[in-house]
C-alpha cells in the first residue's frame, strides 16, 4: 500500500494566472549532488518519472496555506504549488524546509556578530535580513508566526542588540526596522527577551537601554529615527498589549523592570539639561555614554514672550536671567519635546510607578524648567505632562503641586506672554479652566491664595475670577458647616483633619522632621466654657499658619509698579523641603526716586522685602478685616511689614 501522506498533486502557475496540473506522485526530501543542497523531489506515481526536482533555499520564501498547500518562487514568473492529500504529509515537509531555514539563517546571524566580519558585509547581511522582515508581511498569519518565532528561537534579539550599537548608521538604521518588525509581531517577546537579560546583564547593554541610547543618539536634525524608537518604546511601556495569566502578571512585572533598569537612561538628558549643579551635569556624562551636546545658556529673551508695553524688559515677569537653562539648542529641545511626549504617555497610563518616579526625583519641577525655552513647542510639551498630572485629579499629586509651589513658573509664562493671544495663552488658560470646571479645590485655594492678585487684571476670559468665586463659595461653605457644631467638636474635627493629612503625606514624602507628624492642636479643656474657643482656634490657625509659611519656598516680589515676579527655584532640595526653612526673597532693586526697599527679618526666618509682598501678604490696616475671613485652614500665614 503506498504512503498516501506523501501523496500530492503539483501544479505550476500559467501566464494566465492560473494553475495548471503536472500530475500526481509522492514528495520526498532528500539531499542532491547536482543541486549541492537538501532539495524537494516529486516522482510520478503512475510511471516513477520526476515531476519535481527544487532546492530548498533559504532565499526563498515559502508559504504553507489551508494546511495542506505549500506554495512558493523559484524564478520571477514561475510559482509552484505542492497540493498534499493529507495535513500530516504536509506538516512533514513543511519542517524540512524549516529546517533547513533555520540553518542557513543561523549562519547569518553568526556572521553578522562576528567582529571580523567586514563593514560591506555586515551591511548586506542585515539588509538581508530586513527585506526577509518586510516580505514576512505578505505571509499568512500562521506562517508570519513561524518565521518570527524562528528568528527569536536563533537569537534575532541579541544579535540586534549588538548591531543596533555599531557606529555604521545604515547598519543601524535597517536594524532599527528589524527591531520594529519585531515589535510589532509580538511586544510580550521582547519583553520577554529583556527581562530574562536583565537578570544576566548590566544596565547599560540591555536592549531596551541601547534602543533609548539610539533615540538620545539620533544624528538627523529632524530626528526621524529617534521618533521611530520612540513609538516603539511606547509600544513595549503601553499596558494595553500587556498580557496578564493566572499565574502572573506581565504588567507589573514589565513595569517594575522598567522603572529599576531604563527609567533613569530615558530621563538622563532632561535632568541634565535642566539642572543647576555642575556635579549632577558631570554625573549624567560620566554615567551615560551619550554623543549628544547639550549647550547651557543664561536664558536672556524668549521667542514666545513678549512683554506688556508698560512694564521694561528688566522687570518681565518670569525673566529670570540667574536661571541656566539648556534646550535653546534646537536639535536638544526636539529630543526633550520626544521624551516628555513619552513620559506624558506614562502618567496617563502606569498610575503608581510614574507618581512614585515623579515624587522621588521631583520631577515635574524639572520639567517646568523647560517653560522658559525660547522654543514655544517645548514649552508646550513641559505644559502638557503638568495638564495631564492634574487631569487625573488625585490628591496626592495637587499635594505635591502645592507644597512645591508648582504652578508658579506657568504664571510666569503667561505673564511673560503679555497680551499675545497664541498657543500657549490657550493652553496655560485651559489648564485653569479645567481646575475652575472640576473643582478643584485644593488647587484653587492654592492659586487664589498665592496668584491671584497677579492675575485679577486678567478680564478677556472669567477663568480667574471664576476660581476666585469657587474659593469665597468653599470658605462661605466651611464656615457655616464650622458654625454648625459645638466648640469642642470643631477643635477635635481639625486635630483630626490635620493628622490624617500628615499619616496621608508620609506615604509619599519622607521628612526629616518627625514632629510633622503629631497633632497640631493642643487637647481641649472640657472646663472651658464655649466663648473662650475663638483664643482656642486661633491658636491653633496660628500653629498651622507658621507650618504653613515653611513650607512656603518662594515669595513673589513686585518689581515695578502693576508688575509681579515670582522666583522658582528648580533645585530638588526645595521639594524635599531641605530648602523650606530659609528661602530668601530677593531685594528689588531701587526705585526711580531713589528710595530702596529694606528687609525686616521674620520670626519663620523669611527675609521679606517690604512692600514687595502685594498679593500673598496681610498688612497690619488690614487686620481686622482679615480675622473676619480666617477660617480656612489654607489661610496663608501673614508676613508684617
Amino acid at each position: 500500500m503506498s504512503d498516501t501522506r506523501r501523496r500530492v498533486k503539483v501544479y505550476t502557475l500559467n501566464e494566465d494566472r492560473q494553475w495548471d496540473d503536472r500530475g500526481t506522485g509522492h514528495v520526498s526530501s532528500t539531499y542532491v549532488d547536482e543541486l549541492k543542497g537538501m532539495s524537494l523531489l516529486v516522482r510520478a506515481e503512475s510511471d516513477g518519472s520526476l515531476l519535481l526536482e527544487s532546492k530548498i533555499n533559504p532565499n526563498t520564501a515559502y508559504q504553507k496555506q489551508q494546511d495542506t498547500l505549500i506554495v512558493w518562487s523559484e524564478a520571477e514568473n514561475y510559482d509552484l504549488a505542492l497540493s498534499f492529500q493529507e495535513k500530516a504529509g504536509c506538516d512533514e515537509i513543511w519542517e524540512k524546509i524549516c529546517q533547513e531555514d533555520e540553518k542557513f539563517l543561523s549562519e547569518v546571524f553568526a556572521q553578522l556578530t562576528d567582529e571580523a566580519t567586514d563593514d560591506d558585509k555586515r551591511r548586506e547581511l542585515v539588509n538581508f535580513f530586513k527585506e526577509f522582515c518586510a516580505f514576512s508581511q505578505t505571509l499568512q498569519p500562521q506562517n508570519r508566526d513561524a518565521f518570527f518565532k524562528t528568528l527569536a528561537k536563533l537569537g534575532i534579539l541579541p544579535a540586534l542588540e549588538i548591531v543596533m550599537g555599531m557606529d555604521d548608521l545604515q547598519v543601524r538604521s535597517a536594524a532599527t526596522d528589524i527591531f520594529s518588525y519585531l515589535v510589532e509581531f509580538s511586544p510580550s517577546m521582547v519583553r520577554e527577551f529583556v527581562m530574562q537579560e536583565a537578570q544576566q546583564s548590566d544596565d547599560d547593554i540591555l536592549l531596551i537601554n541601547v534602543v533609548i541610547e539610539q533615540m538620545i543618539c539620533d544624528t538627523d536634525p529632524e530626528l526621524g529615527g529617534a521618533v521611530q524608537l520612540m513609538g516603539l518604546l511606547r509600544t513595549l511601556i503601553d499596558p494595553e498589549n500587556m498580557l496578564a495569566t493566572t499565574n502572573k502578571t506581565e504588567k507589573s512585572e514589565f513595569l517594575n523592570f522598567f522603572y529599576n533598569h531604563c527609567m533613569h537612561v530615558l530621563t538622563a538628558p532632561l535632568l541634565t539639561n535642566t539642572s543647576e549643579d555642575k556635579c549632577e551635569k558631570d554625573f549624567f556624562l560620566k554615567h551615560y555614554r551619550y554623543s549628544w551636546s547639550f549647550i547651557c545658556t543664561p536664558s536672556h529673551s524668549h521667542s514666545h514672550s513678549t512683554p506688556s508695553s508698560s512694564i521694561s524688559q528688566d522687570n518681565i515677569v518670569g525673566s529670570n536671567k540667574n536661571n541656566t537653562i539648556c534646550p535653546d539648542n534646537y536639535q536638544t529641545a526636539q529630543l526633550l519635546a520626544l521624551i516628555l511626549e513619552l513620559l506624558t504617555f506614562c502618567v496617563e497610563h502606569h498610575t503608581y510607578h510614574i507618581k512614585n518616579y515623579i515624587m522621588n526625583k521631583d520631577l515635574l519641577r524639572r520639567v517646568l524648567v523647560l517653560m522658559n525655552s525660547k522654543h514655544t513647542f517645548l514649552a508646550l510639551c513641559a505644559l502638557r505632562f503638568m495638564r495631564r498630572i492634574i487631569g487625573l485629579k488625585d490628591e496626592f499629586y495637587n499635594r505635591y503641586i502645592t507644597k512645591g509651589n508648582l504652578f508658579e513658573p506657568v504664571i510666569n509664562a503667561l505673564l511673560d506672554n503679555g497680551t499675545r493671544y497664541n498657543l500657549l495663552n490657550s493652553a496655560v488658560i485651559e489648564l485653569f479652566e479645567f481646575i475652575r470646571v472640576e473643582d478643584i479645590k485644593s488647587l484653587t485655594a492654592h492659586i487664589v491664595e498665592n496668584f491671584y492678585k497677579a492675575l485679577e487684571s486678567i478680564e478677556y476670559v472669567q477663568t480667574f475670577k471664576g476660581l476666585k468665586t469657587k474659593y469665597e463659595q468653599e470658605k462661605d461653605r466651611q464656615n457655616q458647616k464650622l458654625n454648625s457644631v459645638p466648640s469642642i467638636l470643631r477643635s477635635n474635627r481639625f486635630r483630626r483633619d490635620a493628622k490624617a493629612l500628615e499619616e496621608d503625606e508620609e506615604m509619599w514624602f519622607n521628612e526629616d522632621e518627625e514632629e510633622e507628624g503629631k497633632a497640631v492642636v493642643a487637647p481641649v479643656e472640657k472646663s472651658k466654657p464655649e466663648d473662650d474657643f475663638p483664643d482656642n482656634y486661633e491658636k491653633f490657625m496660628e500653629t498651622k499658619k507658621a507650618k504653613e509659611s515653611e513650607d512656603k519656598e518662594n515669595l513673589p516680589k513686585r518689581t515695578s509698579p502693576g508688575g509681579f515676579k515670582f522666583t522658582f527655584s528648580h533645585s530638588a532640595s526645595a521639594a524635599n523641603g531641605t530648602n523650606s526653612k530659609s528661602v530668601v526673597a530677593q531685594t528689588p532693586p531701587a526705585t526711580s526716586n531713589g528710595s530702596s526697599s529694606k528687609t525686616t527679618n521674620l520670626p519663620t526666618s523669611v527675609t521679606a522685602t517690604k512692600g514687595s509682598l502685594v498679593g500673598l501678604v496681610d498688612y497690619p490696616d488690614d487686620e481686622e478685616e482679615d480675622e473676619e475671613e480666617e477660617t480656612s485652614p489654607r489661610k496663608r500665614p501673614r508676613l508684617g511689614s
